[in-house]
């Protein structure tokens, strides 16, 4: 275990968020609810904000769209390649993606057949990560070519582009404060960012979720993604560690919980027995933290106290998984998996 993740334990034990009051939600009863197959292996996922729709990208270079209710589906064509981010409007009426083709692709996401509606080639290199502003005014994309751009999701403009990592950037964030925007990168890096003006405000380390294999030649691990508590004063930021051999895929999945008026890593959140990368950590209103990793290992949903070092609950999915999204209702988590398949967890107790 490394240094930073080690001194983790020194640090503060209580880490608090905001709980919810729901009987009926209860991470001990998650089990696989529902699934519908695809056939290409799954990339990411995501609800829609109405929660009507779940949205995801395969390897066929396809955008899918299930109803959530009756598991109807529609594929959506336009990505040259692999996409991965998926974005949208508050209201939901518009969804944005992103791909390895280096576009930006609007959509009309509640369209009986969505076609796109505007395309904009908006970096040199992988676009790995998209997200939209609480107000629902910008986008912004983060690529291989250490760029963030930002975006007026309205008609597609570029406002500025944020300069400052120096290794492809994985994940991005709005901080609820509407302020500042938020970025990890390969290495480990989160940067803080002034909205308004593009200014660098600090930086976040995240080293322990980056590995340098010399005999490889291989840099690996990075910021998987970015999660800020309910009430604003934590920071999660999600990845793997303990990296052995990464072409072989023998790592750990690992969440750093850093405080955010102090930028003092405050606890280190493991996956005990897993082998995989936390792809995702996010904070659920209830005041745990649930992630999912994949890998080596096959596919877990992983929950969190936030003032505990590891999981209270994990459960075995059928498969190796790659994403996830928690529905608005904050009981039903959708999963992305290898074997071609989308599975959706309710986190309450199976009917009788």
């Amino acid at each position: 275990m490394s240094s930073q993740v080690e001194s983790a334990g020194k640090q503060a034990k209580t880490v608090s968020v905001a709980a919810v009051a729901d009987p009926a939600i209860d991470p001990k009863a998650a089990h696989v609810a529902t699934q519908w197959k695809h056939g290409k292996p799954m990339i990411s996922c995501r609800f829609d904000p109405t929660g009507e729709y779940l949205f995801a990208c395969s390897e066929d270079n396809l955008i899918v769209r299930w109803e959530v209710a009756t598991g109807k589906k529609v594929v959506m064509t336009g990505h040259e390649t692999w996409a991965r981010g998926i974005a949208f409007s508050g209201d939901g009426k518009t969804v944005v993606t992103s791909g390895y083709d280096d576009r930006l692709i609007w959509w009309n996401a509640r369209e009986e057949q969505p076609k796109p509606v505007r395309t904009v080639v908006a970096h040199d290199g992988w676009i790995r990560s998209i997200a939209v502003s609480p107000d629902g005014k910008w986008l912004v994309s983060g690529a291989n070519d250490h760029l963030l751009k930002l975006w007026d999701l309205q008609d597609g403009k570029m406002i500025r582009q944020f300069a400052g990592h120096e290794s492809h950037v994985y994940s991005t964030l709005f901080h609820p404060d509407g302020v500042h925007l938020l970025s990890g990168d390969l290495k480990g890096q989160v940067k803080q960012w002034e909205i308004s003006s593009g200014k660098l405000v600090r930086t976040f380390d995240g080293k322990a979720l980056h590995t340098y294999n010399g005999g490889q030649g291989v840099d690996y691990g990075g910021v998987r993604s970015l999660s800020v508590s309910p009430d604003k004063k934590f920071l999660a930021c999600a990845g793997l560690h303990k990296a052995t051999n990464p072409l072989g895929a023998v790592n750990e999945p690992l969440v750093m919980i850093f405080d955010w008026e102090s930028q003092k890593l405050v606890k280190s959140l493991i996956g005990t027995g897993i082998k995989g990368v936390a792809w995702r950590a996010m904070y659920h209103p209830a005041g745990f933290l649930v992630g999912v990793s994949g890998g080596s290992g096959g596919g877990f949903l992983v929950f969190w106290k936030p003032d505990q070092d590891k999981e209270f609950h994990k459960l075995k999915l059928p498969d190796t998984t790659r994403e996830m999204d928690l529905h608005p209702d904050g009981i039903q988590v959708a999963t992305a998996h290898y074997d071609g398949h989308v599975r959706i967890c309710k986190l309450t107790a199976k009917p009788a």
